[in-house]
């Protein structure tokens, strides 16, 4: 079994990997074996992220571009190409969110969510893909949100983003599974993360909601999705094609009762 799940001999490139859910999943997939390849935009944050790679002994390398340039998108994959090697696992992992209600947001904005959340993804893929297919495989992780199937308060781009990834994940396993090529996502739901730290205090609405309505009763622990994480990138995910799993606690399984 422990050859099934191995990355050993994988190149594996995550996007948005600098902090938070991405550098989570970027070192399960290094502790798996893979050599990781990270990316970020902020120069400060890939210097201060690259040093907690190698304090937990992961000899990270990362590259500096704007996932939405398709231009800087296709220089980085070629350089990562000829000075790591080949990449056999992509997880499109950057995004953002803007919590403005549907009546007050600027079409521009709107258009600066979609383009962060659901086009990099697009042209990610598609950078990374031409390769794959010419080496006969490889593996498209699209990190998806639970609002590809919920709607919620002040996050319409964000929703209709990732409800967007969603079906884009879907799209692209049928166009490319004929090259075994297997594109799936994850659809984290809450974790406890830096971002989310400020209203993870008890007697915070948003703590006692999430808390109530979460049937395993807790907030996800970043170390929740290494499990998925691996398995969608390993051959043990060789059958596995435009799935999307919910590494939620439980919370889309149910129509929002409060946990008794």
């Amino acid at each position: 079994m422990g050859d099934l799940f191995s990355l050993q001999g994988k190149v594996a490139l995550v996007t948005g990997a600098t902090h938070g859910l991405g550098m989570a999943m970027a070192k399960a997939l290094a502790k798996n074996g893979a050599t990781l390849v990270v990316n970020g935009h902020t120069p400060e944050k890939m210097i201060s992220a690259l040093q907690e790679y190698e304090n937990d002994g992961i000899q990270a390398k990362g590259y500096l571009f704007d996932v939405t340039n398709a231009s800087q998108v296709a220089e980085n994959i070629e350089k990562i190409t000829t000075e790591i090697g080949p990449i056999d696992i992509l997880v499109n992992n950057a995004g953002m969110i803007m919590r403005v209600p549907a009546l007050d947001m600027n079409p521009d904005d709107f258009r600066k969510v979609v383009d962060v959340d659901l086009v990099s993804p697009f042209i990610l893929s598609q950078a990374v893909a031409k390769g794959m297919v010419e080496r006969g495989g490889g593996k498209i992780i699209n990190i998806c949100s639970m609002m590809s199937e919920l709607g919620r308060d002040t996050v319409s781009a964000y929703a209709a983003a990732k409800g967007g990834l969603k079906m884009l994940t879907r799209n692209l396993a049928t166009e490319w599974a004929k090259y075994n090529i297997q594109v799936n996502g994850i659809g984290p739901g809450y974790f406890a993360t830096e971002q989310t730290k400020p209203i993870r205090v008890d007697g915070h609405p948003m703590n006692n909601f999430i808390l109530e309505r979460t049937p395993a009763g807790r907030w996800g622990d970043p170390e929740d999705l290494a499990g998925v994480t691996v398995f969608l990138a390993s051959k043990a995910s060789n059958f596995v094609n435009g799935q999307i799993i919910y590494v939620d606690g439980g919370i889309l399984a149910t129509i929002g009762r409060p946990r008794e």
